[in-house]
């Protein structure tokens, strides 16, 4: 008898198989040759976090003896199997992607990543020259005896492994030398066309670096560390504090997950290595050719657009084209989508204008995600604040990646003036929520952007994401209500329109979806990840009672779909491409009855329980029209897109002239922009 179809997918596999789409686009030969470069950039950087977090976590459970079974009935020891069998097989299409295709098409565009034995001996002097001159003085052998402790190496630091010997002596010793990361990872040769890795230019002069000494052997290797501590259950009454001692502890002591290696290391460098980093063997992924592909941003960086694909400028949408932002939201409210909607000409200038408007007396603002940008949203509030504005700022201060970023844009707005403060314990603050308090001749009225992306002006050009900029009495009400509660003693409370994690996302999401449950219902999700148990099985009850639905999940998705009598009205799809996916948007029934939201939860239990949320309803008729415009291009037939049987497996379907949907929706905006879309028209 067949076994019963699962009612959940893995997380952890399902996460890589999402990294997994995003290398069959640096396998796609339909891309620029630097565009494929790119995206195995971010392959390996996705599968860099997936280690320092995921892995991390998982090893933590099987060296604890934890037996609990996941949702999908693993142990963590199964799991993790599973995951590195998997995550090294990404690895190995990677590479050979490098090796077989992207490199050789490189050299044929006169951009050559040459190997140290492949150059002729006028390349190696005018490299050697560069070695005294740049590299060598920045170099620090690290040497291991009795003496001299293992050192530590940091967390994926590339680095050079050396056994030498004394000619006097019997015993052969080890040393460690740290590639130095303020230097580009491959150094051009004077041609200005090919470039060389800077280990192997390290380990070409190993022997400077050890006068006297014989050179035994040397390989290359990384170390992928955990970096997701978490702050301790009790309460912290100083967080800034509390997150600086985590960032130095991360940095210091966070246990080793991953070796990767030069395949061809000897048994002798490889073991010591295990032996000093505390791994098991099973922890070591053996790599041919280059190891890290993130440094490839450098090649994607060079000035070759012929090599990439053409821009897409942003517009400006037509009702910002001209006048004051306030008259204009006031006058109704404005849907966003960005990157084709100009983060800087819509986000960033209403809180510009806020900062620079006599009539303003209030800005309030979240920040997750800051952007290094001087012209970015915090050096708006930290104007603002040094005007005599009442500004505040909710920084979360343990946004993952960002904590010490977040710490020095925290210490520049309260040097400027600005109240900042750190959110809820307990709960990470990821909620996108702006608030802007103006006095006007017929009173005080509140403006207010809630959206689904970071308030960061660099991520804005490259992530998907929906915003609205309203000025919606009980909905600028909620959003002062939701900030009084994260900076104050208040208690949360029900809220007239949003629904606000952890107290009534949860519940009202579910609410809108037994709404559905029913023969003719209909329920469309946009979002990053579909995990949350609970929510999956509303969803296939909805399903089993005649509603259909349609996902588009970007990254892990748990649901099974389109198996009879659990999900087979349910179907999934996935975009991968230009923009990260990132925008969150519900469509609950049809026609004019149909409820729309937009937000920043995902459906995890971390963002449904564990962090402050808002999502908003959309009830303006032109925001409608546009949500149905967005969901009409990803759901539309024609699209290129990834599918997800009931089997767990993911299918690339590309119909006959296939439409990229993120390309149809940049025509869309500036169609809109020049006031030349038709209201009822077809999306796709």
């Amino acid at each position: 008898m067949d076994a019963a179809p699962p009612r959940m997918l893995n997380r952890h596999l399902s996460w890589l198989d999402f990294d997994a789409r995003v290398l069959a686009l640096a396998e796609d030969e339909a891309l620029p040759l630097l565009e494929r470069v790119k995206f195995l950039a971010i392959f390996s950087t996705n599968l860099d976090e997936f280690f320092q977090v995921r892995v991390a976590e998982l090893d933590e459970q099987a060296d604890a003896g934890i037996r609990e079974l996941s949702p999908d009935g693993r142990t963590p020891n199964e799991q993790l199997g599973e995951v590195r069998e998997r995550a090294r097989a990404l690895m190995d299409r990677a590479e050979g992607e490098w090796r077989e295709r992207v490199r050789p098409a490189l050299a044929g565009e006169r951009l050559s990543v040459c190997s140290w034995e492949d150059l002729a001996e006028e390349d190696r002097k005018a490299l050697g020259e560069v070695f005294f001159e740049q590299i060598f003085p920045v170099l620090t052998p690290l040497a291991v005896d009795p003496t001299h402790p293992f050192p530590y190496i940091s967390n994926l630091s590339l680095n050079v492994a050396v056994l030498v010997s004394d000619p006097d002596g019997p015993h052969h010793r080890f040393a460690r030398i740290k590639v130095p990361p303020l230097l580009p990872r491959f150094q051009p040769l004077p041609d200005g066309n090919r470039w060389v890795p800077i280990e192997q230019i390290i380990e070409a002069h190993l022997d400077s670096l050890f006068p006297g000494m014989h050179i035994e052997d040397s390989t290359v290797f990384r170390v992928t560390r955990n970096q997701d501590p978490e702050l301790g259950e009790d309460e912290v009454l100083d967080l800034r504090r509390a997150v600086e001692s985590l960032l130095r502890e991360r940095r210091r002591s966070q246990h080793a997950v991953r070796l990767e290696i030069d395949a061809t290391a000897s048994d002798e460098l490889r073991d010591l290595l295990v032996d000093g980093l505390e791994l098991d063997p099973g922890d070591v992924d053996p790599i041919t050719g280059l190891i890290d592909f993130s440094g490839m941003w450098e090649l994607y960086g060079l000035d070759r657009p012929d090599l990439k694909e053409d821009p897409w400028p942003p517009v400006t949408p037509a009702r910002l084209q001209s006048g004051n932002v306030f008259e204009t939201i006031r006058e109704g409210d404005l849907l966003l989508h960005h990157p084709s909607d100009n983060f800087a000409t819509t986000v960033a200038a209403f809180l510009r204008a806020a900062a620079e408007d006599p009539r303003v007396l209030t800005i309030k603002q979240t920040l997750y995600r800051t952007s290094g940008s001087d012209q970015g949203i915090v050096a708006a509030l930290a104007r603002a604040a040094d005007e005599g504005k009442q500004v505040v700022a909710l920084v979360e201060l343990t946004a993952r990646f960002d904590e010490e970023r977040n710490i020095e844009w925290a210490q520049a707005l309260e040097q400027a003036g600005a109240h900042v403060v750190y959110g809820v314990v307990g709960l990470k603050t990821h909620a996108k929520i702006s608030l802007v308090v103006r006095r006007e001749p017929d009173g005080i009225r509140r403006y207010v952007h809630v959206g689904t992306g970071n308030y960061n002006s660099t991520t804005a050009r490259i992530y998907e994401d929906i915003g609205l900029l309203s000025a919606d009495e009980d909905l600028s009400s909620d959003v002062a209500e939701l900030f009084n509660y994260l900076t104050g003693f208040s208690r949360e409370r029900t809220y007239r329109k949003l629904l606000v994690a952890p107290s009534t996302l949860r519940s009202g999401l579910e609410a809108h979806i037994r709404e559905q449950s029913r023969p003719g219902g209909r329920i469309a999700i946009k979002a990053n990840g579909l995990v949350d148990p609970e929510m999956v099985e509303r969803l296939y009850e909805a399903s089993q009672a005649g509603a259909e639905i349609d996902l588009i999940i970007r990254g892990i998705c748990c649901l099974v779909p389109g198996v009879p009598g659990q999900s087979e009205r349910i179907r999934v799809r996935s975009f991968v491409g230009r923009y990260l996916e990132h925008s969150r948007i519900f469509r609950f029934g049809d026609g004019a009855d149909a409820k729309y939201l937009i937000g920043s939860g995902d459906l995890m239990p971390r963002n449904l329980d564990r962090r402050v949320e808002a999502v908003t309803p959309v009830e303006d008729p032109a925001g409608r029209e546009r949500l149905d415009e967005i969901l009409g291009v990803y759901l539309s037939k024609r699209v290129n897109r990834w599918e997800l049987d009931g089997n767990g497996e993911w299918h690339h379907v590309q119909p006959k002239s296939g439409v990229d949907a993120q390309r149809r929706l940049y025509d869309l905006a500036v169609r809109r922009a020049r006031g030349r879309r038709r209201p009822g028209s077809s999306p796709a």
